[in-house]
């Protein structure tokens, strides 16, 4: 088969969710299929790395595609012409976006509709784009792959799908995220948090992560119990609104909460390893990888009890009520005052990781792929 794949979020030292899906499946997909030929779709220079295979031809198309004008132009004129015209057996589209002026067979990934249930999380020329195309895509793919089975309850649900036409693919967790050793921890502990023990936050500073609560729980934290404990925030500031710096602002302990940026995975495995929790309450969530991540570093996870956060956790993490401050801060002092609950956390986390790998998720999207080519 000649399968082309829109690779434009596969960038060197800059791979987030969608990114981490793409390229771990891709590499897995192409590698286990020589017997079929692959074109990348790039929208700017690309690193050698992502060139997992020799059955793979990499292809930049103009212009890059980072605003929803230029989202409309790459797919709809580029992608489109170049589909067109070489009429392959399959598009992939691993962040969901299809070319609906290409006549080829298309396989969307819709990690989630967010910007369905909250539209002004987004800012307007994007959530424009996304309510009035993602609709099409949906209607428009031969078949789609999603990350949960709350995302294809939701899709369903909001465009009007076959739920026969629609795949779940669970995410997995990179094998770098293990265990750590102490002697790491007390060196991360002292790069990071002054020597204290901390709690982590690993994601986008965007709004549906919920950041706002997250520092006001820290701070009932903090009031209720007397100790030195940091809260560590892992992400870039793509959304740093004035809801997030407000409430930033207005911490009594704001001293205590440290900003790391954007890390490097090792960096990342480590910081994650050495810390008391995982606290991951996002208010929507298409799946939630850091709560794997805890998991396979034996790290107790507080996680939100919406969306698909408990299909994911199952009963392998606190799950608390996002909305609520006083919920999230009570799942942060138990985790901080009682070791038996910490200790049978863990346990369960190792059992629950078992059921996700990137080996399951590439196979389950390549399943997906034939679906939609023999439809």
């Amino acid at each position: 088969m000649e399968i082309v794949v829109n690779t434009r979020l596969l960038l060197k030292n800059k791979l987030e969710g969608i990114g981490w899906f793409s390229y771990e499946t891709l590499k897995r997909i192409t590698i286990a299929h020589p017997e079929h030929h692959f074109v990348f779709l790039f929208d700017r220079d690309f690193d050698e790395e992502f060139i997992f295979s020799d059955n793979i031809t990499p292809l930049i198309l103009s212009p890059q595609a980072r605003h929803p004008v230029l989202f409309y132009w790459w797919f709809e004129y580029s992608v489109a012409g170049f589909l067109n015209k070489y009429k392959p057996d399959l598009f992939i589209s691993p962040d969901g976006y299809l070319s609906l002026h290409a006549n080829v067979k298309q396989l969307a990934v819709i990690h989630d509709l967010n910007f369905e249930h909250y539209p002004n999380d987004l800012p307007f020329p994007v959530r424009k784009y996304y309510h009035y195309f993602f609709p099409k895509f949906a209607h428009k793919a031969s078949r789609i792959a999603t990350v949960s089975q709350f995302s294809k309850n939701d899709i369903v649900k909001q465009y009007g799908i076959n739920p026969q036409n629609i795949d779940v693919v669970y995410n997995g967790c990179n094998q770098l995220y293990k265990p750590v050793p102490e002697e790491i921890k007390q060196r991360v502990k002292q790069r990071y948090s002054q020597n204290c023990d901390y709690f982590l936050f690993v994601g986008a500073l965007h709004p549906r992560k919920n950041i706002c609560r997250l520092f006001q729980a820290f701070d009932a934290f903090k009031q209720t119990q007397y100790t030195d404990a940091k809260l560590l925030i892992v992400g870039e500031k793509y959304y740093w609104t004035k809801e997030i710096k407000h409430a930033y602002l207005n911490m009594k302990n704001k001293k205590d909460v440290v900003f790391t940026g954007h890390l490097s995975t090792e960096d990342l495995v480590n910081i994650t390893g050495a810390t008391i929790a995982l606290v991951y309450v996002p208010y929507f969530e298409g799946f939630g990888i850091p709560i794997l991540e805890a998991m396979n570093c034996d790290i107790p996870v507080i996680t939100s009890n919406v969306t698909s956060m408990p299909e994911v956790a199952a009963d392998a993490a606190l799950l608390v009520d996002p909305f609520s401050v006083n919920s999230i801060a009570d799942a942060m002092l138990t985790l901080y005052n009682n070791h038996d609950i910490r200790n049978s956390l863990i346990e369960k986390g190792r059992k629950r990781k078992l059921d996700f790998s990137w080996e399951k998720t590439a196979n389950a999207l390549w399943q997906c792929a034939e679906k939609a080519v023999s439809r």
